[in-house]
């Protein structure tokens, strides 16, 4: 059987693939719960990944 071998994937640089986190904001909900926020990587738009790098054509001068 033909094995597939998928391009490894280009995580974030600064967020090294975790995008999205949620922040606890110190506050406390009525039934107990924390409040939290969710933030995404502002690099990557929440993704964790970056395109991959694209090929600049050759000119001649």
């Amino acid at each position: 059987m033909p094995q597939h071998n998928h391009a490894p994937a280009r995580h974030c640089s600064d967020c090294s693939g975790f995008a999205s986190v949620a922040i606890a904001t110190g506050l406390r909900r009525t039934d107990g719960s924390r409040d939290t926020v969710p933030v995404n990587c502002p690099a990557c738009h929440g993704t964790g990944t970056v395109p991959a790098p694209t090929r600049r054509a050759l000119t001649r001068a």
